[in-house]
């Protein structure tokens, strides 16, 4: 909080000393307590989002197993990572997050890498929660209007949700922040509502065997059995649903400037949010899987797999609740992303790393960089046009993408608080010792998941034995190998010379006038306490 003296003038809170150490002004206005932070992260991994959109993922490349299971042994592993990542949230609790930490662990080359493959990640994820909340809306309309239920009028419906995201991020971030809590809760009661009714309802239930032991490889690749290397490869691809949907958990700390007490509220709600994430996720997806009514529908029914298994296991009517639940959290989640991502941006672009800078680290008078999320609104509907071709491959390249860019980012940091040891400076929240085998293994599991999913999905997608068949090719090499070319030659060619990692923005003393000058043009009293 900003609190101004009994005769008036500026003081600065715990929470802006911090950010001057770091080399900001407190533009970004902060209005977040730990639960709003946990919130927007647990948004972000969206349980009725993620796990649901692509459940065809796992269903078809693993089966039943690749849910129960895989779902345990990824959220084991993304609570791993999200606790190595806390504690450098909680030594640097800044919007520029990942990029930041890396710039100063490192050298301002891994801070841009890091940043770049970040924001990727960032505008990728919000792409692919756009499009699986497309998804889900195109077959509720569908159910109430008879709406067509095309690739087509999905990649409309998808236009249309991401508007409205962009215009809900305009407003300042208090109303964000609230929609952040009112969503953490819908979340938790909207599963708990959803479990109780798949429970209930349904007339047959699956058998526990077929829940936890069922393998199912409709990928195209041979074998089907634990015995089969080529059977875990595709176990592996399975597991992107998982690890999809365990993402966007760094909103925590591209928040950190918002939120009060930062230090560690940021990093306790990058790690909670894992881990609610994980408990809750489980029992939704048992649930469904428990409700299948027929392996062959729900593997013909692609991406449509669960609105398949609700609208088979039920009446219409229940199906369209939980469908009509689950849009709704979907909606909070892919507004949240925004959020997360246009912050990023907004902080990479006020050290002058994204072209057209000025304009991106421009905030309005409610606080908001608003250029900053128009951008990322468009950028992630420009990712996801390839759907119109290819619905299914369009989004399961998409999420790749966003798995890969978003892991690698998280991963780089680590790499280098690992390799700094015990000169690591600590924030109000540290894992002790326990760092020396936390950072290893999240360091070990990123390795393997960035090159599981680069890999072919369908063997008639491999293109050094059939070229290249668009309708089943994984054009995340393309996308990802593109963007490090892209990258790694801007910053030989010219990056080097300019870049420098992060840039202060003046003296403490200057940080302060600068805050002050932004209060009274925002009208914001200096003598008023921000709850949080």
């Amino acid at each position: 909080m900003s609190t101004g003296p009994a005769g008036g003038g500026y003081r600065t809170s715990e929470d802006e000393q911090i950010l001057h150490r770091l080399g900001y002004a407190q533009e970004l206005f902060r209005a977040m307590g730990g639960f709003q932070n946990f919130a927007i992260s647990f948004t972000i991994i969206s349980i009725l989002a993620g796990c649901l959109t692509s459940y065809f993922i796992a269903f078809n490349n693993g089966g039943p197993i690749a849910i129960s299971w895989g779902w345990l042994w990824v959220g084991l592993m993304s609570t791993i990572i999200s606790l190595a990542m806390a504690e450098i949230a909680s030594a640097y609790p800044t919007a520029g997050g990942l990029y930041y930490w890396s710039s100063k662990l490192g050298s301002p080359a891994w801070g841009w890498f890091t940043g770049w493959f970040n924001l990727v990640g960032q505008i990728a994820v919000t792409a692919a929660i756009g499009y699986g909340l497309a998804i889900f809306s195109t077959s509720l309309i569908n159910l109430w209007f008879d709406y067509p239920n095309t690739k087509e009028w999905t990649l409309l419906t998808y236009s249309v949700v991401m508007l409205i995201a962009v215009l809900l991020n305009m407003m300042k971030v208090s109303i964000t922040a609230l929609l952040n809590t009112i969503s953490a809760y819908w979340h938790m009661v909207g599963v708990l509502f959803i479990v109780l009714v798949l429970i209930i309802v349904p007339d047959n239930h699956q058998s526990v065997s077929y829940v936890f032991t069922e393998t199912i490889n409709n990928s195209g690749f041979s074998g089907t059995n634990f015995g089969s290397i080529v059977f875990w490869y595709v176990f592996g691809l399975g597991l992107l649903m998982s690890q999809y949907t365990i993402t966007g958990f760094d909103a925590s700390a591209h928040m950190a400037e918002e939120t009060h007490q930062a230090s560690r509220m940021a990093a306790v709600g990058m790690y909670m949010s894992v881990v609610a994430s994980v408990v809750f996720g489980w029992i939704l997806l048992l649930a469904v899987t428990f409700a299948v009514p027929d392996t062959q529908g729900v593997l013909d029914a692609v991406g449509g797999a669960v609105t398949y298994i609700w609208t088979t296991s039920m009446s219409e009517t229940w199906a369209e609740i939980l469908l009509f639940i689950c849009c709704v959290a979907q909606m909070f989640c892919l507004t949240a992303s925004v959020t997360s991502a246009s912050r990023m941006m907004f902080a990479f672009s006020r050290d002058r790393a994204v072209p057209g800078h000025r304009l991106w680290r421009k905030v309005a008078a409610n606080r908001v960089p608003v250029a900053a999320v128009w951008a990322i609104g468009f950028l992630a509907w420009a990712l996801m046009i390839p759907t119109y071709w290819n619905s299914a491959t369009g989004y399961l390249v998409g999420t790749s993408i966003a798995v890969i860019g978003l892991y690698i980012a998280f991963i780089l940091p680590v790499i280098l608080r690992f390799r700094m040891g015990d000169r690591f400076e600590h924030g109000a929240w540290s894992l002790g010792n326990h760092y020396k085998w936390i950072d290893v293994v999240a360091i070990v599991w990123v390795a393997i998941i960035s090159i599981l999913f680069l890999g072919p999905v369908a063997p008639t997608g491999i293109p050094w034995k059939d070229g290249f068949n668009w309708d089943v090719a994984n054009y995340a090499p393309l996308t990802v190998g593109g963007a490090l070319l892209l990258f790694g030659g801007w910053w030989l060619i010219s990056a080097k010379n300019w870049f420098k990692g992060p840039v202060r923005m003046g003296t403490a003393e200057e940080l302060e006038q600068m805050e002050e000058r932004t209060a009274t043009a925002y009208e914001v009293p200096a003598d008023t306490e921000y709850s949080g």
